[in-house]
């Protein structure tokens, strides 16, 4: 069966406000403070997670240009992001202010409206490059 083209994960974002920074620490235990200045593509992501997995250890080339941040709220205690080629932010506190109950997940925020603009399930990095891709060329 050939997916639908037209289908998404989400027919439209549940409307709420997103927050101006978030706050965390790397996985390395480094904390750190992230300003939400341009439009940001927020991936939360879990353990044992196929999709997930494809977040942490890809060049995510489809998000040339795009601000992705890859955010768990946990910490990776079997070591199944060691070797990540994106920096995860542990930040359970970003999570809950973004509304993301169950991860795989992604919001997209726009920083002039303090906004979510679209979200939906996280299956690969080509499926959420396709259903952001509207909202990142405005």
């Amino acid at each position: 069966m050939t997916p639908d083209a037209g289908a998404h994960s989400f027919d439209r974002p549940r409307e709420r406000e997103a927050p101006a920074s978030m706050s965390g620490h790397w996985l390395s235990g480094e904390p750190v403070t992230i300003d939400l200045t341009g439009p940001t593509l927020v991936v939360a992501i879990k353990h044992h997670c196929d999709g997930c997995r494809e977040f942490v250890h890809s060049p995510l080339s489809e998000f040339e240009g795009q601000r992705v941040l890859v955010v768990s709220a946990t910490d990776d205690p079997e070591g199944e992001w060691a070797g990540s080629l994106q920096p995860v932010l542990v930040a359970p506190d970003a999570l809950a202010a973004l509304d993301i109950r169950w991860p795989p997940f992604y919001v997209l925020i726009d920083p002039e409206s303090r906004s979510v603009v679209t979200e939906g399930v996280v299956f690969d990095a080509a499926q959420v490059a396709r259903e952001t891709d509207r909202y990142r060329r405005r």
